[in-house]
């Protein structure tokens, strides 16, 4: 790859300063290098100091505009290089400033040396409204790496995203946000502004609003459904520890996944806000009516910390779709005396969902389920399967406002609060009735009318089109062969002997 120099950039007609950005003419208009080889343009060679006092922004202003002039046939052909160094910018947009009618181009990277080894520091002259980035539906295939962004300025923001079919394709890896942001990462559009990842990236600082929000209501778009095309948000390994606000925020729908990592809320707002109040969410889906394939969540082997009761994991009110929580933990905390009460996880629901499930999850708190008024109850539309409920037993750990058992909520093989140590089924730590009892079938298979009737703790809402699976406090012995019995009659305990 062929290195540009700033004499090189600066020499004769070729020069960059004499370029305007391509807000204001065509790419065509640029002259620009032959495009017969690939370019890297550091950053450093074009003036920048990085000593964190002198103000680089002129630097990052022409390598950019560079980049842009060496768009060919819609595909770029720079790597902006940010070597190891404290740069300070100070107008908005100097990293980044695709914005229309320029045609369409696709691929741009920018590469630092290491996450905090590499740090922009963004210091505009006032913060709401200042974007370190912005992308009107000019670049797809956008790729960051290595860096810290550094707000200076309380309510600068990071990046603003607007798309009606070209924005899509971000890949950050190893980067690292930190200070005060009012948006990190801010969508809104009608179509695409999909397919994003980022990669063992870490969350700090605080945001007013949320890192990633989709999306702002512009252009006369007032309805969920006006722009509700984000899909494919990949959050892998990640270090997600800021002070207050929110993660993720989806007032119009997504299609996220987070697998693996740690998410930590290290404080509280500073100050109650009309939406917000002092509560700090992690995946915020406010709004109820999206498209069917917009409504889908995933988080998956992620250690989550409930520092405070303003803490949230999950606020959703979607009225379908589907959330999946696998082999997570939020039980960290769970010794503080507030824990026992908090309600971490929320959820509106509806004859349509959204379907709930938790896999091999450990819980702390209740669950709060705020169902729809409806004529009908509620079909099954939450499962607990194999967890660990830590605060309180499966008949009072989902709740509708008060306390009490919620019948469109399923535990299967869960332990809870109440349960004996050493028992193996998750039952009330005072149950009304023991268990029923059967004697023994005379044939080697018990039929359906003999089999075994599933323990109420586990299955509080059997449905009676599936054959319910007996639980292992009823049903000693193998799961497929039924102990043998020396005598006709039931083989159980009393209520007041205890297990074996």
């Amino acid at each position: 790859m062929s290195r540009v120099s700033r004499r090189r950039l600066l020499r004769g007609g070729a020069s960059v300063l004499a370029v305007t950005t391509l807000s204001t003419r065509g790419a065509s208009a640029v002259p620009r290098p032959p495009a017969d080889a690939d370019t890297v343009v550091n950053v450093v060679e074009l003036g920048a100091v990085g000593d964190g006092q002198t103000d680089d922004t002129e630097a990052f202003e022409i390598a950019y505009t560079f980049a842009a002039a060496r768009v060919s046939e819609g595909v770029g052909r720079v790597v902006i290089e940010i070597p190891a160094g404290r740069f300070l910018i100070t107008r908005p947009h100097a990293l980044l400033n695709g914005v229309a009618p320029p045609r369409p181009a696709s691929g741009l990277r920018f590469s630092g040396a290491g996450r905090r080894m590499t740090s922009l520091v963004f210091r505009p002259g006032t913060g709401p409204g200042s974007f370190l980035c912005r992308n009107q539906d000019v670049w797809s295939n956008l790729s960051f790496e290595r860096m810290q962004f550094r707000s200076a300025t309380p309510g600068a923001s990071f990046f603003d995203s607007y798309s009606t079919g070209q924005a899509q394709d971000y890949r950050f890896s190893e980067c690292e946000w930190m200070g005060e942001w009012g948006y990190g990462l801010v969508l809104s559009g009608t179509d695409t502004n999909s397919e994003m990842r980022w990669e063992a990236c870490r969350v700090g600082g605080r945001y007013r609003r949320a890192f990633l929000y989709s999306g702002l209501t512009r252009d006369g778009q007032q309805e969920p459904n006006d722009q509700d095309q984000f899909l494919n948000y990949w959050f892998t390994d990640m270090k997600v520890e800021y002070e207050w606000g929110n993660f993720l925020e989806f007032p119009y729908g997504g299609s996220i996944a987070c697998r693996g990592g740690s998410y930590i809320i290290t404080g509280r707002r500073p100050q109650s806000t009309p939406e917000y109040g002092t509560t700090s969410t992690f995946f915020r889906f406010p709004v109820a009516r999206h498209h069917d394939s917009v409504q889908r969540f995933h988080a998956q082997d992620i250690r989550f910390e409930v520092r405070n009761p303003d803490v949230v994991v999950i606020d959703c009110v979607w009225n379908g779709g589907t959330v999946h929580f696998s082999d997570c933990d939020d039980t960290a905390l769970a010794y503080k005396d507030f824990s026992a009460e908090v309600r971490p996880h929320r959820y509106a629901v509806g004859p349509r969902g959204p379907l709930i499930r938790y896999d091999s999850c450990q819980l702390v708190g209740r669950h709060e389920y705020r169902p729809a008024s409806a004529p009908d109850p509620l079909p099954v539309l939450a499962r607990y399967d194999m967890c660990l409920l830590r605060s309180h037993t499966a008949h009072d750990f989902a709740v509708t406002g008060g306390t009490g058992q919620v019948p469109f909520v399923r535990f299967v093989n869960c332990v809870d609060a109440g349960t004996t140590h050493g028992s193996p089924a998750s039952t009330p730590s005072t149950p009304s009735t023991p268990p029923p009892c059967l004697a023994p079938s005379p044939s080697p298979s018990p039929s359906p009318a003999t089999a075994p009737e599933p323990s109420p703790a586990t299955t509080p809402s059997p449905q009676p089109a599936t054959p319910p699976e007996p639980s292992p406090a009823t049903t000693p012995g193998t799961p497929d062969t039924p102990a043998p019995r020396d005598t006709g009659q039931a083989d159980c305990p009393s209520p007041r002997q205890k297990s074996p």
